[in-house]
C-alpha cells in the first residue's frame, strides 16, 4: 500500500475544488463545519475528503472513517462516490450509515452488553408507531386524557436509564411502563428507532470498552446535513465522541432544516462549535442550477436569512422556454390533466425523458398516486410513487439496500450482452466477499472464470424462459447462490438478524414480480425495476439530497399548504428545498378546487421571475 504526500494530493475526477472546499477538506487537526447551500456539492466534497485521509494515510489501516447521513440513498451514494475517488483496498475502510443504521449496528453488535432491564432481546423486531399508538397505550395505561405526542417525545429525548431522568413522576411512570412493554418478551422485543438510539447511548455511556473500541475505530468522523439531527442524535454523538480525539466534519446548511417535526435542533451549529470547537468553512457555489435559477433561489433563500451570502452558479442553462412559474387552475382534474399533458409533450418534443422530471407533493403522496397515475396511463406515461411499500419497505430506499446493489448487476449481466459497469461491480464484490487484493493475479482469476461461468448459465436461462414471477424466483435464487448468501448476509452488518435480512430479501422479489409482469424482456423487467423511463413522485422530505431536470409541485396553495406563512420558518425553509432540487425548471401547480392562492409568496417571487399564469392544458 503505496500513499501519497499531503503535498502532492489533489482531487480526483473533476476539474477542481472551489478553494474554501480545499480548505475544509485539509483541516483534519481539528473538527470542521462545511456551510454548503443548495447544489454545492457536499457529496463531492465529503467524497474528495473521504479520499485525502485515506490516500495520504492521515487514516491510516486499520482505522477508518464514519460517514452519518439521514437518508439511505444519501449513504448510498456518498459511499459510491468514494469508491469512484478511491483505490478500493481504502476505499473498503470508509462506513456510510445513516443514523438508523448506526444505532441499529451498535445495538445489534453489543446489546447483551446492554444494562438490565433494558437489555434487548436478539430477535427484537422494528416499531413504526403513530398517534394512535400512543394514545391506546394511555388509555390501557388509565392516562387517556394525557398527550400521546408528548409520551412520543419523552420516549424519543429521556435518556436511559428511565428512574434517573429529570422526568416528571408521573411521564416517568408512563414512560418506563412503555419501556417495559416493549421489551417485556424476552424473546421478541418490540422497538421503534428513536428507542434504538437511546439504547445505543446508553450503551456507550455505560460501557468503556465498547466506547473505547468505537473512538480507536474512527478517528475521522463526517456528519452529513447536520441541520437535521437531533437532541438526541446529538446526545448520543457526544456519548461516542466528544473528549477523544476524532474530528468531526459536519456539512448542513440551516436554511434546509426541514426536520424541526421530527425533532431537529434549532442551535445545532451552536452546539457543535461549543463542544467541539469548530471552524466553520462556507462553501459559495451551485453546481447544480444555473445563474436564472439560483437568482430566484436567492431571493427565497434571503427571505428565511437576510445575511445569506451571493452563491455563484456554475451549471449552464440549457432551456429556452420558461424556467419557473406557477401554474394556476380551476379544478383538480384540469390540473392533472395539464401536467401530464405538459409532461407527454415535453418527452414527444425529446426535451427530456419521463424520469427527468419529478412531481413533487408536501405529502399523501399515495393519494396523488392514486389521482395522477392513470391519467399518466394514458398519455403513455408511467408514474412511479418511490414511497410506497413492497412489503415492509419503501421503493426507493429497496434501491439503496446493500441486496439490491449486489444483486442487480448480476442479474444485468445476465439479460444484457455487454454491460461493462455491472461486471466491474460484481467483480470488486467478490474481491472483498472473497478477501482478494486486487493485486492478487491468481485469486482475479479465480473470480473471473467462476463470474463468467455464472453469466454464462443465467443467460442460457433468461433467454429460454420469458419473464415470469416463477422465471424472477429462479434468477433471483441463482444470483444469491453465486453470492453465497451465507457469506454476503455475514459481510453486511445490517443483514446479521434474519427479520432484517427477510424484509428486504422479501421486497426485492415483490418489487421483480412487479416489474416483470406483462414484461416482453428481462432488459424492459429491470427498467422497470430501476424506474428508467417512468416519472418519480414523491414529498419533498424524500426529495432531500437529489437533483432534477424539472421539478413540478403539485399543490401550492394555502389548503394544501395551510402552515406556510412569512412567519414560518421551517415551511418556508421546505418551500426552499423544493425549489433547489431543479437543474434546468421548477414548476408550482395550483388550483381553486384544492384551496386558495398563497398572496405573499407569489406577491414575493413574482419579481424574482416566477410569474403565476393560466397552467399548460
Amino acid at each position: 500500500m503505496s500513499f501519497v504526500s499531503v503535498e502532492d494530493w489533489a482531487p480526483k475526477g473533476v476539474a477542481a475544488l472551489e478553494p474554501a472546499a480545499m480548505t475544509a477538506l485539509r483541516l483534519t487537526n481539528q473538527s470542521v463545519t462545511v456551510v454548503a447551500s443548495a447544489g454545492a456539492g457536499k457529496t463531492e466534497f465529503l467524497a474528495q475528503k473521504a479520499a485525502y485521509l485515506l490516500e495520504t494515510g492521515l487514516c491510516p489501516a486499520p482505522k477508518r472513517v464514519l460517514a452519518i447521513s439521514f437518508k439511505r440513498d444519501a449513504a448510498k451514494n456518498l459511499a459510491e462516490r468514494v469508491h469512484q475517488r478511491c483505490p478500493s483496498d481504502m476505499a473498503r475502510r470508509f462506513d456510510s450509515l445513516t443514523f438508523d443504521a448506526f444505532t441499529k449496528s451498535l445495538v445489534d453488535r453489543f446489546g447483551a452488553a446492554i444494562p438490565a432491564p433494558y437489555t434487548p432481546a436478539p430477535t427484537y423486531s422494528i416499531a413504526f408507531p403513530g398517534r394512535r399508538d400512543w394514545d391506546d397505550f394511555l388509555r390501557v395505561q388509565g392516562a387517556p386524557n394525557q398527550s400521546g405526542q408528548t409520551l412520543s417525545y419523552h420516549i424519543t429525548n429521556a435518556a436511559l436509564p428511565i428512574d434517573q431522568s429529570d422526568l416528571s413522576d408521573g411521564w416517568k411512570r408512563m414512560v418506563k411502563a412503555y419501556w417495559d412493554k416493549s421489551l417485556r418478551d424476552p424473546n421478541d422485543s418490540l422497538l421503534a428507532f428513536p428507542m434504538l438510539n437511546r439504547l445505543a447511548e446508553f450503551l456507550l455511556r455505560e460501557n468503556e470498552q465498547v466506547r473505547r473500541a468505537l473512538r480507536l475505530t474512527y478517528p475521522f468522523i463526517f456528519l452529513d446535513e447536520f441541520q437535521d439531527t437531533t437532541y438526541a442524535q446529538y446526545q448520543l454523538l457526544t456519548t461516542a465522541f466528544l473528549g477523544s480525539n476524532a474530528m468531526l466534519t459536519a456539512v448542513g446548511d440551516d436554511k434546509q432544516r426541514i426536520m424541526g417535526w421530527a425533532g431537529a435542533m434549532k442551535d445545532g451549529f451552536e452546539r457543535l462549535e461549543a463542544d467541539f470547537q469548530t471552524t466553520e468553512v462556507a462553501l459559495l457555489s451551485n453546481w447544480r442550477s444555473h445563474a436564472d435559477l439560483v437568482a430566484i433561489q436567492q431571493v427565497i433563500a434571503h427571505a428565511i436569512d437576510d445575511q445569506t451570502p451571493v452563491v455563484q452558479a456554475r451549471a449552464d442553462r440549457t432551456i429556452d422556454d420558461d424556467i419557473a412559474a406557477i401554474w394556476t387552475y380551476d379544478t383538480a382534474d384540469a390540473e392533472c390533466e395539464g401536467i401530464s399533458d405538459w409532461v407527454a409533450n415535453q418527452v414527444r418534443s425529446g426535451t427530456i425523458s419521463p424520469d427527468e422530471v419529478a412531481i413533487l407533493v408536501r405529502m399523501r403522496a399515495d393519494d396523488v398516486e392514486a389521482e395522477l397515475s392513470p391519467i399518466f396511463a394514458r398519455k403513455g406515461l408511467i408514474l412511479r410513487n418511490v414511497a410506497r411499500n413492497v412489503g415492509e419497505i419503501a421503493i426507493q430506499d429497496l434501491l439503496a439496500e446493500e441486496l439490491t446493489e449486489a444483486v442487480l448487476p448480476l442479474i444485468k449481466l445476465g439479460a444484457r450482452q455487454r454491460s461493462p459497469d455491472d461486471w466491474l461491480i460484481a467483480t470488486k464484490l467478490q474481491e472483498t466477499l472473497r478477501g482478494i487484493e486486487p493485486e492478487d493475479q491468481d485469486g482475479g482469476a479465480s473470480i473471473l472464470a467462476d463470474l463468467e461461468a455464472f453469466v454464462l448459465d443465467l443467460r442460457c436461462f433468461m433467454r429460454a424462459n420469458a419473464p415470469s414471477e416463477a422465471c424472477c424466483d429462479e434468477v433471483f435464487k441463482k444470483a444469491l447462490d453465486f453470492l453465497n448468501e451465507k457469506v454476503f448476509r455475514s459481510a453486511v452488518s445490517a443483514y446479521n438478524r434474519d427479520r432484517d435480512y427477510t424484509r428486504v430479501k422479501t421486497g426485492f422479489g415483490l418489487l421483480l414480480h412487479e416489474s416483470s409482469e406483462n414484461a416482453q424482456s428481462w432488459d424492459e423487467v429491470l427498467n422497470r425495476f430501476e424506474g428508467v423511463g417512468q416519472t418519480p413522485l414523491m414529498t419533498v422530505h424524500k426529495s432531500k439530497g437529489l437533483e432534477f431536470h424539472t421539478m413540478i409541485f403539485l399543490g401550492l396553495d394555502s389548503q394544501s399548504w395551510w402552515s406556510l406563512k412569512p412567519t414560518s420558518d421551517e415551511e418556508l425553509k421546505s418551500f426552499f428545498v423544493a425549489f433547489t432540487r431543479a437543474m434546468q425548471r421548477a414548476f408550482f401547480t395550483r388550483c381553486a378546487e384544492r384551496g386558495p392562492t398563497i398572496n405573499w409568496l407569489e406577491e414575493m417571487l413574482a419579481p424574482a421571475g416566477v410569474p403565476s399564469v393560466v397552467g399548460p392544458e
